[in-house]
C-alpha cells in the first residue's frame, strides 16, 4: 500500500519542514518553500536503483589499470578535467545564462563523436531545430552526434539503452523530471532524484555524463547542495558578458586538480582555446601610465601574467568608495589600511578603483603587492616601469610574505620579455634562474616603494 505525505522543501538548499515558513532557517532565504508530495510505500519488495556490485573485495587485490581518458578536442577543457574525460564520470557545469555552456558542450560533443563514437545530446530547453541553428554557426556536422529533445527521464534512459552512446550530455538537469515524482521539474526533489538516476546510469554503463546546471542570482548552482556531492566533477563557466574571454574553473574534481583554469575566447564560430593567456591579457598596454602594474598569479600549474589598474581620485561624496573588478573589495580595503599604517600614505579621503584587465577574477594573495603598488602609483601619479613584474603577498605588519612556484612565475615573465621582477626576499633562497632578468628581493612595503617609485 502507498500513501502520500505532504511536505514543504526550500528550493535553495533543500531544507524540509512539515509546514511552510516565511524564511528558511538553514540558508536564510525568504519565500523559498514549495509544497511537494512524497509517496511512501509499505511494500517490502520495493527496491530503488543502485550500482551493480560484486561484493566486498580486498583493496590489495582490486585490479586498477590505466584509465584511457577521452579527449574533448579542446585543450583548455581537457586541462581543467585533469587530462580528459574519465569513462563513467559525471560532470556538472554551471554558469550564468548566455555565458556559453551549451556552446562549449556542443563543440566538445562534436569532437567526441568523431573520435570515439555516438554522442547523445539531450536538450530540455531547446527544440531540435533550435539546436541545429547553433550547430550550423559552430560548424558541427558530425553524423554520430545525436540530438534528442526530451524532458522525461524514463524516455531518456530508454534511448540511452537503445543507442548505447559513448557520451551523454543533458542540457539542463533542471528541465528533466521523473513522472512518478509529483513535483515540478527544477524542484529540489526532482533534481536530486534525476541526478541520482543519471549517476547510476553512468557508473553501470561506464559512460561519461555531462549535466548543465542553472545558477542562482548569487552565482551558486541552483538546487540542493547534495547535487554537487553526488557528481564527480563540478565546473563553473565564468566571464563578463561584455568581454570575449571565458574562464572554466574546477571547483571539485575526483580525477584531477581543482586548481586548474581553462581560458577560452568567444568568437563568431564558437569558443576557441587561448594557448598563451599571459600574452593576450597584456596586449594593448598603455605606455607610462600611473596606476598600471603587471602581476603574476598561479592558476593551477600555469603562471598567468596580467595587468592591474588602479585609479585614486578625491571623493565627491561624504564617504569614499572602494570599487574593485576582478579582485575582492574587502582585500582592497585591507591593503589600503596597511599602506596608511605602515608607510604613511593616506588615501582614506579618496575614491579607489581597482581593475583586473581582461575580465579575469583572481583570488590568489600573490598579487597583493602589485595591487598595493598600483594604488601608490596612482596616488603619487608616478608610473611604474613597463618592464617590471611584481609578485608578493602583503601581511598586516607590512611584511612581504613568500609565494609558491616563484621560479615558474619568473620564467614566464622572462619569456614575455620583462627585464625586472620584484618579489619576496625570502624566495631568493635556493632560487635557480638562468634567464637574463633582474631579480629584486624586498622584505616590506617600504622597500617595495623604494624599488619601484
Amino acid at each position: 500500500m502507498a500513501r502520500e505525505k505532504r511536505k514543504f522543501v526550500c528550493q535553495e538548499c533543500g531544507y524540509t519542514t512539515p509546514k511552510t515558513l516565511g524564511r528558511c532557517p538553514s540558508c536564510r532565504s525568504w519565500q523559498s518553500f514549495a509544497e511537494e508530495i512524497e509517496t511512501l510505500t509499505t511494500s517490502s519488495k520495493h527496491r530503488g536503483i543502485g550500482q551493480v556490485s560484486r561484493g566486498p573485495e580486498p583493496i590489495s587485490k582490486v585490479a586498477a589499470g590505466e584509465v584511457e581518458r577521452h579527449l574533448t578536442g579542446m585543450s583548455e577543457f581537457d586541462r581543467v578535467l585533469g587530462g580528459g574525460i574519465v569513462p563513467g564520470s559525471v560532470v556538472l557545469i554551471g554558469g550564468d545564462p548566455g555565458i556559453g555552456k551549451s556552446t562549449l558542450l556542443l563543440q566538445a560533443g562534436n569532437a567526441l563523436s568523431q573520435n570515439y563514437g555516438d554522442v547523445l545530446y539531450v536538450s530540455g530547453e531547446e527544440s531540435v531545430s533550435q539546436t541545429k541553428l547553433r550547430a550550423n554557426r559552430l560548424g558541427v556536422v558530425s553524423d554520430t552526434l545525436y540530438v534528442l529533445c526530451e524532458n522525461n527521464l524514463e524516455q531518456i534512459e530508454k534511448y540511452i539503452d537503445e543507442q548505447e552512446p559513448k557520451v551523454v550530455i543533458v542540457d539542463s538537469i533542471q528541465t528533466v523530471y521523473l513522472s512518478n515524482i509529483p513535483s515540478a521539474p527544477g524542484s529540489v526533489t526532482q533534481i536530486r532524484e534525476c541526478a541520482g538516476h543519471l549517476l547510476i546510469c553512468a557508473k553501470n554503463r561506464n559512460i561519461p555524463v555531462f549535466l548543465v546546471g542553472h545558477v542562482t542570482k548569487e552565482g551558486a548552482l541552483a538546487g540542493p547542495r547534495v547535487l554537487e556531492h553526488m557528481v564527480d566533477t563540478v565546473l563553473y563557466f565564468e566571464g563578463e558578458q561584455h568581454h570575449i574571454y571565458r574562464i572554466l574553473r574546477a571547483i571539485k574534481n575526483r580525477f584531477g586538480s581543482t586548481n586548474e583554469l581553462g581560458i577560452f575566447e568567444m568568437q563568431s564560430t564558437g569558443l576557441a582555446d587561448v594557448m598563451n593567456p599571459s600574452e593576450l591579457f597584456l596586449s594593448n598596454r598603455e605606455e607610462e601610465v600611473s596606476g598600471s602594474v603587471v602581476v603574476s598569479s598561479m592558476e593551477g600549474t600555469r603562471p598567468l601574467l596580467m595587468e592591474v589598474q588602479a585609479l585614486v581620485v578625491p571623493t565627491n561624496y561624504g564617504n569614499p568608495r572602494n570599487t574593485a573588478t576582478g579582485v575582492d573589495r574587502h582585500r582592497i580595503a585591507l591593503l589600503i589600511a596597511v599602506l596608511n599604517k605602515r608607510v604613511g600614505i593616506d588615501v582614506g579621503d579618496s575614491d579607489v578603483f581597482v581593475n583586473i584587465t581582461g575580465g579575469l577574477r583572481v583570488d590568489e594573495p600573490g598579487i597583493d603587492l602589485g595591487v598595493l603598488m598600483a594604488i601608490s602609483s596612482s596616488h603619487r601619479d608616478i608610473p611604474v616601469n613597463r618592464q617590471t613584474v611584481i609578485i608578493g603577498e602583503v601581511g598586516l605588519g607590512g611584511e612581504i610574505r613568500p609565494v609558491t612556484h616563484v621560479e615558474r612565475r619568473i620564467r614566464e615573465a622572462a619569456k614575455l620579455g620583462f627585464r625586472r621582477v620584484i618579489f619576496p626576499e625570502y624566495n631568493l633562497k635556493g632560487l635557480e634562474i638562468d634567464e637574463d632578468i633582474e631579480l629584486v628581493g624586498v622584505s616590506d612595503v617600504y622597500d617595495s616603494l623604494g624599488a619601484l617609485l
